[in-house]
């Protein structure tokens, strides 16, 4: 723990072999300090508090990595001052949406340290959420009015997810494809920007920022299912919050869907709040019939997707072949854990 209180910061997620992205994310990482530093010490404490948790970055790693496979950017030359605002913003995003599903969820803990709610209020945590994506914005129209409008609609994008999840809780007839509209907005969608905001901000061709947006909504379906999976078959102390969240709040993931459909006693468990212990037992249910390993054989499917999409524009040669190792690392990682 440093002074204070958060935990060191957590080694690099996805080690891409980019010689540049070190050093931009730490610029990135600076910059995102500075961009919610207020003449309101209380706010700034606030705010900054999943900042100083630290974090995997990924969404900003998307959005310089797009920028790199540029034509004549290259992985070894710095990004330029627009590009890291760029990832700044994509990352305020997320992190605003992370305050608010907190709050959503109830959660206590979050990136190991206290959620914004459980340590202040659920108030003052809705309140800071709207300042992060108030500021994403704010970055965001500095860049442009196409970049600001694409901002815009993937925060409505977030929320029309977020909102169609809702809508499911508790819901044991709940579908593949009512569970694959609620990531593409929660999670596909700011993926996908953040892979065009880097393209735009990078001065991109229009068919190379479509396929890197293609790349970055696969990966990030990737991304979610993975998610998913480890919620059931990781440790608290791997995902720094509690597991089984999702069974606990009701929101019946991918691999809870197939074993729906497969193991007997499931869905007499399923459809309310779970009593004491049985979160538990659901898990067992779900985890030991190949439910898990059907779901990444989907997070597969989107992986290959995303790397072919990757093939579809003239982009830098070192950036693809960086960029097309990141679907399989996160799948790595679940399936190291399953």
């Amino acid at each position: 723990m440093n002074q204070a209180g958060y935990p060191r910061r957590m080694p690099k997620a996805f080690d891409l072999g980019i010689p540049a992205l070190e050093g931009d994310i730490e610029r990135v990482e600076v910059a995102l300090k500075e961009s919610v530093r207020t003449d309101d010490p209380f706010l700034t404490e606030v705010a900054s508090h999943l900042i100083n948790a630290g974090g995997k970055r990924l969404r900003p790693t998307l959005a310089l990595c797009a920028a790199y496979a540029g034509p004549g950017a290259g992985v070894n030359g710095s990004a330029s001052e627009s590009v890291v605002n760029g990832a700044v913003a994509a990352e305020l995003v997320h992190l605003g949406s992370l305050y608010h599903d907190d709050v959503i969820d109830e959660a206590t803990t979050r990136r190991g340290v206290q959620s914004v709610n459980a340590r202040w209020s659920n108030i003052v945590a809705i309140l800071t959420g709207d300042f992060l994506l108030a500021r994403a914005s704010e970055i965001a129209a500095s860049l442009g009015s196409d970049v600001a409008g694409l901002l815009a609609g993937t925060i409505g994008e977030l929320c029309k997810g977020q909102m169609h999840e809702l809508q499911y809780l508790f819901n044991i007839e709940r579908s593949p494809d009512a569970y694959f509209s609620a990531i593409a907005g929660k999670t596909a969608a700011l993926m996908a920007s953040s892979c065009r905001i880097g393209g735009m901000t990078g001065g991109l061709p229009e068919d190379s920022i479509d396929a890197l947006s293609t790349f970055g909504y696969h990966t990030g379906i990737v991304f979610q299912i993975v998610d998913d999976v480890l919620d059931l078959t990781a440790s608290a102390d791997e995902l720094g919050k509690p597991t089984c969240n999702d069974l606990i709040e009701g929101i019946y993931t991918l691999p809870v869907i197939d074993a729906l459909g497969e193991v007997p006693g499931l869905r007499d468990l399923l459809g309310s709040r779970l009593a004491s212990g049985d979160a538990e037992k659901a898990r067992a249910l779900v985890t030991a019939n190949g439910s898990i390993g059907n779901a990444l054989a989907v997070g597969e499917s989107h992986a290959v997707q995303a790397v072919a999409a990757l093939g579809k524009a003239d982009l830098d040669a070192a950036a693809v072949e960086a960029l097309s190792g990141l679907p399989q690392m996160m799948l790595t990682r679940a399936q190291v854990s399953a």
